[in-house]
Order: structure tokens, then C-alpha cells, then sequence
């Protein structure tokens, strides 16, 4: 007899640590000033798009350099909404995730039809027409952007500190609740097409893997989390343009340097990645841009060095996953056999 086993003694150690940290950082309002959290937040919302952008290409292979292009359709469906139609920001936040998710349908009947560098191509042309669009909606700015009305702001909650709180909750539950659905998806069946996908393509086709179904519902689960996590985004910046919007640098030169260097297909990556990325634009943010000569050089060493990624070296060293997500079989002694 054999059984399956998910846990190793490294994923007890994880879990503990994980969940001791969850309730740390949910108490930050109780020992944060005002500049720690809204730093957290700004970190959780990229740790939520460095995990999306992680499943779509660390699984399911698609490198896309377009992922800004539902970062700012969130942003302004939120503006749009709240606006507009006078939708409560936090539930326009929920909204934005169900409309990307269909609008993502026939973007991916367009851009699936190419590979490769093209498919990254196109999604970056994606991408600019959605910003150029943007730049077209008088009612929300044009070009130059446009701020959120204070009635809207107010809505929210009666104080600014409030707010605040609001909005840092609203970032850490929306980063666990990204990761916790990767988690899952992962520990299915679905995972297991995913695991084998990321290891050869190929060879998951050749055993029966529906390898563009599975492709596709990856692509429109991450347009719809990526499209929340930017209607936050803007909620925390409280103005949008289509310049900041749709910026290639902050929602995916940066994204795919957190997840290069925390290790590309492996849940944990982005964790380690983000950590790495604020401390690095902490201390280097003055140096202008020597500092993102130095971010650069560092990816280049750590794909040379460690192609997996930092965590994705450790695991395969001393075998350590923070998350039971591998299976492993476990054969049952003699004795209890027999």
C-alpha cells in the first residue's frame, strides 16, 4: 500500500510561520504609524501581482509584458464606477475583478493565436491600445487623469484614519486571498495539468492535457485578479491617468524583477521576491537611476547564478516547501503491509 502526502515537516514549519505573520500583520494598525502601513499595502498589492503574474508564466507559460493592461482597466472601472454610477468604492473593487474576467474572453481569442516573443509582443500592444482608449474618455480625465471627488472618498468611512485602516486591510486580505486561490487551484487536479505544464509543455499535451483550455482559464483567472488588485491600486492613489495606469514599468518590469528574483514557479517566489524588491528600493530609491542599473544587475546575477530563483535554489538544495503543494508517495512499512 502507498499513500499521497502534500506535507513535509519544512511545510508544518511554513504554515506556523505564515499564519503567525498573518496575525501580526493584521494588527498593524495597533503598532504602525501612518507611512508603515500604507508601505504594507503598497506590498501586498505587489505581492498579489507578482503571485498572478507568477501562475500565469511560471505555470501556464504564457510570458506576458502586457499585464499593466488590467492594472489600469481596474483602476478606471473603478473611478468609472464610483463616479459615475455611484458605486461604493470597496464593492467596485469586487466588480472589477467578475468585467475583466470577461473582457480577458476575446483578448485571449486574439493574442493565443501567437507564440512566443509575439504572444509577449502582443500583449504589450494590448496593453497600449487599452491605455490609448483611456486617454480618450473625457468624462474620466482624458489624457491628463483625473482625481476621486472627496464626496466619494468620504463614503468610505467618516475619518481619515479610518480609511486608512480600511484600505490596509483591504490590501492584506486581497494578497492572502490571491494566494490562498493559488493554493488551491494548485492542490487540484487543475494544479496537477499546471505542475505539469511548467515542467514540459510536451510532454502534459502528449498525456491528454487540454493544454490551451487549461492556458485559457489561467489567463482569464489572472485578468480578474489583476484588475481587483488595480481598482486598490488607485483606490490608495485616489487619482488615475492613463500614463500611470498603464505603466509598463511599475505593474510589470518591476512584477516580473520580484518574480525572477524570488524564483519563478514556485508559490513562495513572489513572497521572497517582494521582500527583496522594497527593501532594495528602500535603501536605493536616492541613488535615482543607479538604482534601477542595480535592480537590473541583480536579476541578471541571480538568473545566471540561480536560474529557479533564490527560493527556487533552496528547495532544491534542502528540499523546503513552505506550502504543501508537492505530492509526494509515502509507501507503507512491510510489517503493516503484510
Amino acid at each position: 500500500m502507498s499513500t499521497v502526502q502534500h506535507a513535509t515537516r519544512s511545510s508544518h514549519i511554513g504554515i506556523a510561520i505564515i499564519a503567525i505573520g498573518f496575525v501580526v500583520l493584521t494588527a498593524a494598525p495597533a503598532w504602525g504609524d501612518r507611512n508603515t502601513l500604507r508601505l504594507l499595502a503598497e506590498l501586498f498589492t505587489y505581492l498579489a501581482l507578482a503571485s498572478l503574474w507568477n501562475l500565469l508564466a511560471g505555470y501556464a507559460g504564457l510570458v506576458s509584458v502586457g499585464q499593466q493592461a488590467f492594472v489600469g482597466f481596474g483602476g478606471y472601472l473603478l473611478f468609472a464606477l464610483a463616479m459615475l454610477a455611484g458605486v461604493h468604492p470597496i464593492a467596485a473593487i469586487f466588480i472589477a475583478g467578475p468585467v475583466a474576467a470577461l473582457l480577458a474572453v476575446p483578448v485571449a481569442a486574439l493574442i493565443f493565436r501567437l507564440r512566443g516573443a509575439y504572444f509577449a509582443i502582443g500583449t504589450w500592444v494590448v496593453a497600449e491600445v487599452f491605455r490609448l482608449l483611456a486617454s480618450q474618455i473625457s468624462a474620466l480625465g482624458g489624457g491628463s487623469g483625473i482625481s476621486l471627488p472627496a464626496a466619494v472618498v468620504i463614503a468610505m468611512a467618516p475619518t481619515r484614519q479610518i480609511r486608512e485602516f480600511e484600505i490596509y486591510w483591504l490590501a492584506l486580505g486581497l494578497a492572502v486571498m490571491v494566494l490562498a486561490a493559488i493554493v488551491v487551484l494548485l492542490r487540484s487536479r487543475h494544479g496537477l495539468a499546471l505542475t505539469a505544464l511548467r515542467d514540459n509543455e510536451l510532454a502534459a499535451q502528449s498525456n491528454g492535457i487540454d493544454v490551451g483550455r487549461i492556458k485559457l482559464i489561467v489567463y482569464v483567472l489572472v485578468a480578474a485578479g489583476t484588475a481587483m488588485v488595480g481598482a486598490l491600486i488607485f483606490l490608495m492613489k485616489l487619482r488615475i491617468s492613463p500614463d500611470t495606469a498603464f505603466s509598463v514599468n511599475d505593474w510589470t518590469a518591476f512584477v516580473i524583477f520580484i518574480v525572477v528574483v524570488g524564483g519563478i514557479g514556485r508559490v513562495e517566489g513572489p513572497v521572497i521576491g517582494t521582500v527583496i524588491f522594497f527593501v532594495m528600493r528602500q535603501t536605493l530609491a536616492d541613488l535615482g537611476s543607479l538604482y534601477l542599473l542595480i535592480m537590473g544587475a541583480v536579476a541578471i546575477v541571480v538568473m545566471l547564478a540561480a536560474p529557479k530563483g533564490l527560493w527556487g535554489l533552496l528547495a532544491d538544495r534542502f528540499g523546503w516547501q513552505a506550502l504543501p503543494l508537492q505530492r509526494r508517495l509515502v509507501l507503507e512499512p512491510k510489517e503493516k503491509r503484510l
